[in-house]
């Protein structure tokens, strides 16, 4: 069966005007334009391709790359409003349409927005949606405590910046666990800090407690070989500054460089530490 929003293997049948036809082992055919067939090709080869409907709501195939597929979010730009919705680029020639209906709020051109693809049953179309909540649960949560997880930013509040978890559950890193410079459409690797009782959950972007110690130790070494041996923070240095140059809270920087010192990395002096 053919697979509308989803990369499918297909098998190639043969070569037309308008392109190649390619099918699946239930027979079903598609077209793949001339745009999108590869240099060299043989009838019966596999190829992979995304399945959308084109202009005139009819399955096609292409070897181009969408930004998301089906029931995925992705980060994607507006790039026009009209009378029925907006349209977003999401690296396909047709545009994904987003109605009103389906928006958190009103979008506008050339702003970006979180948006979740899915296929609407009653016009078999693909459509955009900019209210994630709606596809997101944390009443069966899949994850635990040091676990780590894909994460993709959606916004940032004075409350820090919550994030969509394994692309099902919703969570947030709080701002004093925020170390790095991350935006609305970041997407990285990160760890469950705590699982609370009220089914939120508390996500950092260093493995949480001890298991923190080993990478910024290795992180902390890096950065004294760069600096040619010796870094000038210290048990009283300020934590913004520490924040501010290393990436890290106090906390953790000095879990790190008790971790080199027990090993016999570094030496501690008063004005710094020095790689030995």
């Amino acid at each position: 069966m053919l697979q509308l929003g989803e990369f499918n293997t297909l098998t190639i049948l043969r070569e037309t005007d308008p392109g190649l036809f390619l099918g699946d082992e239930e027979e079903n055919e598609v077209l793949l334009p001339h745009r999108y067939k590869p240099e060299t090709y043989e009838i019966g080869d596999k190829i992979e391709v995304f399945l959308y409907l084109d202009n005139e709501e009819r399955p096609i195939a292409t070897t181009d790359e969408p930004y998301l597929t089906l029931n995925t979010f992705g980060y994607l730009r507006c790039s026009d409003v009209n009378d029925y919705g907006a349209f977003m680029d999401w690296g396909l020639v047709k545009q994904l349409f987003v109605p009103f209906k389906e928006q958190a709020r009103p979008m506008k051109t050339g702003n970006w927005y979180i948006v979740y693809l899915y296929l609407d049953e009653k016009t078999n179309r693909l459509v955009g949606s900019s209210k994630t909540n709606k596809y997101l649960s944390n009443d069966n949560i899949t994850i635990e405590k040091f676990d780590e997880v894909d994460i993709l930013v959606t916004h940032i509040t004075e409350q820090g910046a919550n994030v969509i978890i394994n692309g099902i559950h919703k969570g947030l890193i709080f701002v004093g666990d925020i170390f790095e410079d991350i935006r609305s459409g970041d997407r990285m690797k990160a760890y469950i800090k705590k699982v609370r009782d009220d089914k939120k959950i508390d996500v950092v972007l260093q493995p949480p407690g001890y298991r923190s110690i080993e990478p910024n130790a290795n992180y902390i070494l890096d950065e004294l070989k760069a600096a040619g041996g010796f870094l000038p923070f210290h048990d009283k240095t300020d934590p913004e500054t520490i924040k501010n140059e290393l990436g890290l809270s106090k906390k953790s920087f000095k879990k790190a460089v008790g971790s080199l010192y027990k090993d016999k990395q570094i030496i501690i002096k008063e004005d710094g530490i020095e790689l030995i």
